[in-house]
């Protein structure tokens, strides 16, 4: 019996590849065709078996598609021609719908591909001889090429639109980030350290940097990285940092010591916080020891500056990022800022990097909604669609108020950001930028593992499996919680804040008022977003499609 199975799979084999020979116009011998008549006889007294072979099937599921993803979210554009004027709304629109087309086409399968070819650490030549390279993928250096010619960092810098050029950035960072394999964490320390440059009048050693860091041409383009965590710890960098800085005859200095987790390794440039040491060896303890040092992380011959590359770290998530553990052995470096006055001048790092985290877990919640809508349309369940069951189709509107109200709260702390880096805010503006930014940081944070926990769970099954592209959006958004430097957790918060008001001895009455008043706004939106979209609008469509005129 199994051999009479084995010749009815054989001669179907050999049907099959003489009716595509055929096709092609290639002519077999007559003594082909004879055999081949007696196959087909054969074959009809033994008719194959239908799903007797494991490629064969009877059912595959269609899976979700990614449209543009601009003109996916109606959302957005609907905040954008609220909020912009006019000229300038129509502008962004037609570059955020082309931009749709190529993170469609052409920066999903790359991020597809950094993820599949994660960076691995070479540290020594066949020679013996160590070298410390981290090598990436052709994909992952493609993203840094891509993040130049879009400028999802020289559009904040440019400041074509004035104040709302923040907001142009990060809508193009929220449609960006899904896409990009977790580039945008490079992106965020980018963007930090050029805020911080900035903030101190661009000090002359780093001219050149910033003119890079600000770039949208691709071959002067740089990207940086943030070197503050040492094995202490990441948020008291005040009593958390040991590495000491030499001053040299010249006024650079040298850095000794051990960075524990170095974000975007791969860089050309880092910021890193460091203790000057005086001439007796004696160094001073405390937030008023640390002055923040710039160096590149390559001499002029290419040769690593002083820094050996002990591992790469082994995380839960965000594989795609070079995250290593460095030795600063005389690191060559410039103090940019005023001695003692380190973790002051990083402030507005921090306040660039935790909004990138907002615009990565908002991003990340949208996208896991996209897809899941669409794949509503497509998955049938117990004689009906997805979309035709209620339950299921609540879940969704559910979902999609969280994200709604992610949104405005991120949209709104850009648009504070834009106003203040253009000198418009009012005091309370600037005092709402202060408080908004942690709070945001620390819910969306949050938010995001359990709306795209609940997002996989729509999928079923195929949720859970790797080879869909889907389980690293839950593996990504648990760093959310932990990601940049004095992210205090959720009970320090109001601390922080308060301290912060007292220390500037003035404004001190928006402390709690404030932070009051930001929950009930999100809570507001919320509620308002909960009203309107379950009762009055239920998620009937799976895509709304509003093509640019």
């Amino acid at each position: 019996m199994w051999n009479s199975y084995k010749m009815k799979l054989w001669l179907s084999d050999y049907k099959d590849w003489y009716c595509v020979l055929g096709r092609r116009g290639i002519q077999l011998s007559k003594k082909w065709s004879q055999q081949t008549e007696a196959m087909d006889a054969y074959s009809r007294k033994h008719p194959r078996v239908p799903s007797g072979r494991a490629e064969v099937g009877l059912f595959c599921q269609e899976p979700p598609q990614l449209g543009n993803p601009y003109l996916e979210d109606t959302f957005l554009q609907d905040y954008l021609k609220s909020h912009l004027p006019p000229k300038v709304f129509t502008e962004m629109s037609i570059d955020l719908e082309r931009f749709g087309v190529r993170l469609k086409n052409e920066i999903d399968p790359l991020g597809r591909e950094c993820e599949l070819n994660p960076p691995r650490l070479q540290q020594f030549d066949a020679w013996g001889r160590r070298v410390d390279q981290i090598i990436t993928c052709a994909a992952w250096k493609k993203m840094k090429e891509i993040s130049a010619e879009e400028g999802l960092i020289a559009k904040a810098y440019e400041r074509r639109y004035s104040n709302w050029s923040r907001v142009y950035q990060v809508a193009k960072l929220y449609l960006y980030a899904p896409s990009a394999s977790l580039f945008t964490s490079s992106l965020a320390m980018t963007d930090g350290a050029a805020k911080v440059i900035e903030s101190l009048d661009i000090p002359r050693p780093v001219q050149e940097a910033y003119a890079n860091l600000t770039s949208s041409n691709p071959s002067k383009f740089w990207t940086s990285g943030q070197w503050m965590t040492e094995r202490k710890g990441g948020s008291d960098v005040a009593n958390g940092t040991e590495t000491v800085a030499r001053e040299l005859p010249d006024g650079t200095y040298t850095l000794h010591g051990l960075k524990w987790f170095t974000t975007a390794t791969d860089s050309d440039i880092s910021l890193t916080l460091a203790r000057i040491m005086t001439a007796e060896g004696q160094v001073e303890q405390g937030s008023k020891g640390l002055s923040l040092f710039y160096l590149e992380t390559r001499n002029k011959e290419g040769k690593l500056n002083g820094i050996q590359i002990q591992r790469l770290k082994e995380k839960l998530g965000t594989k795609s990022v070079p995250t290593a553990e460095l030795f600063l052995d005389g690191a060559r470096a410039h103090r940019i800022s005023a001695e003692g006055r380190g973790v002051a001048s990083i402030a507005n790092m921090l306040t660039i990097t935790r909004i990138h985290n907002v615009i990565s877990a908002v991003a990340f919640m949208r996208r896991m909604i996209t897809m899941a809508r669409d794949y509503a349309t497509k998955r049938e369940a117990f004689g009906k669609s997805l979309k035709d069951h209620p339950l299921h189709m609540q879940t969704l509107a559910r979902m999609e108020v969280e994200v709604r109200g992610a949104f405005l709260l991120l949209m709104e702390v850009s648009r504070l950001l834009g106003l203040e880096e253009t000198n418009k805010a009012t005091e309370q503006d600037r005092h709402m930028l202060r408080v908004l930014t942690p709070v945001a940081k620390l819910y969306t944070g949050k938010q995001a593992i359990a709306v795209t926990s609940e997002g996989l769970e729509c999928f079923g099954g195929q949720g859970y499996m790797e080879d869909t592209g889907l389980p690293v959006f839950l593996r990504d958004a648990q760093v959310r919680k932990y990601y940049v430097v004095m992210c205090l957790p959720h009970p320090q918060l109001p601390l922080e804040m308060l301290q912060d008001q007292r220390k500037k001895r003035k404004g001190l009455h928006y402390g709690v008022p404030v932070l009051c008043t930001v929950l009930e706004i999100h809570m507001f939106f919320r509620d308002q977003l909960k009203v309107a979209y379950i009762e009055t609008q239920p998620l009937k469509q799976a895509r709304t499609y509003q093509p640019h005129p």
